[in-house]
């Protein structure tokens, strides 16, 4: 008979693989939740900084040996004293990143930007979502809707939350033609999410054979065009000569950053979101002549996801639509073995009843 205070967590050593380990089932303390885990889902930052080999720094520095999955979403299963918003039974949405709370950052909501040293983030340098229960901090809790499955909440976790923050910032609204370069999970969700906003034209650019179908087969864009010599040209045909109004690059590449920018219209805006990489353009005629704005944009704040998951059930979109394969815990191996290929929309680790 199994030991009923012990729980299997999946860990990454660095090196392409997943190890199984066990861990004691912790006891939440002051203002703190003990969730059953209903579904993770494995996020790019994952791959690129923890899965293939531990590259990640300061706030995306992962602690070898500790559960990953910063994307979790549950049910609270036990309570510890003093809380004061959260009760055992409500289904929540974890923010992946627990701040200091007294920051200036952390005061506006954005836990992603605090730089205290007891910042510490879900999956990265405390026990994340991959195991049956996760301890969380009531203050990192977001409120999950009836109406929203536990696999719409763990992608609010991060990447649509990312991704509404970014449109937020850059204006989307029904005036618009967008452009989205890069149609991995936070790509797809950024034509999900525009077209709810009511962009009136939406335009992907793809180089994955899998993600340009499975991005059709949803009906997310209006064009799709793979990048090439004539990209920019294409994308300014089906524009009126004139590019897109709002842009967001989830490609992380050169080439899709300066196709995100050189593809807006004067007077656009764009958004960068995918992480690493360069961005090689010529700041006279790309941006300052026509008058262009680039952001930079981190995951989002804590109102802001609040807001989101609000305004998913009002817009009756579900996150979960990107979802193309999921994994038990027992085969976290192959979940994330599938998200790096590429060869997939969103993987998510499912956990039973």
């Amino acid at each position: 008979m199994a030991d009923q205070r012990y729980m299997k967590g999946a860990i990454l050593p660095g090196n392409s693989t997943v190890e199984l380990k066990d861990f004691e089932i912790p006891k939440p303390g002051h203002g703190q939740v003990l969730i059953k885990t209903k579904a993770t889902t494995i996020c790019g930052s994952d791959i690129r900084c923890i899965y293939r080999e531990h590259v990640g720094r300061g706030p995306e520095g992962y602690v070898p040996g500790l559960i990953a999955g910063h994307e979790p979403c549950g049910i609270i299963v036990e309570e510890g004293d003093g809380l004061k918003r959260f009760k055992k039974g409500d289904r929540v949405v974890v923010y992946h990143i627990s701040g200091c709370g007294v920051c200036n950052d952390c005061r506006r909501g954005y836990y992603i930007s605090c730089k205290s040293i007891y910042r510490q983030a879900y999956g990265w340098q405390r026990n994340g979502g991959m195991a049956p229960y996760i301890l969380a901090d009531e203050k990192d809790l977001i409120e999950l809707p009836d109406e929203l499955s536990y696999k719409d909440g763990a992608q609010v976790a991060c990447g649509f939350g990312t991704v509404y923050e970014a449109l937020e910032k850059i204006g989307v609204c029904g005036n618009d033609a967008v452009l989205v370069t890069g149609l991995g999970p936070v790509g797809l969700a950024a034509l999900m999410l525009s077209r709810a906003m009511g962009a009136n034209l939406l335009i992907g650019v793809e180089t994955n054979d899998y993600r340009i179908e499975l991005a059709k087969r949803l009906h997310l864009a209006d064009h799709i065009f793979k990048p090439g010599e004539d990209t920019l040209d294409k994308i300014r045909e089906v524009t009126g000569g004139k590019g897109a109004e709002r842009a967001i690059d989830a490609s992380a590449s050169d080439a899709g950053r300066q196709l995100a920018i050189r593809g807006t219209r004067q007077w656009g805006k764009v958004a960068f979101v995918g992480e690493g990489g360069t961005c090689s353009f010529l700041p006279s005629p790309d941006i300052i002549h026509d008058q262009k704005s680039i952001y930079g944009s981190w995951v989002t704040s804590l109102w802001k996801m609040e807001e989101l998951v609000e305004r998913l059930v009002r817009w009756n979109i579900h996150p979960e639509d990107l979802i193309t394969h999921e994994f038990p815990l027992e085969e976290a191996d192959k979940a994330y073995a599938l998200m790096a290929s590429g060869n997939c929309g969103k993987v998510a680790v499912v956990f039973p009843d």
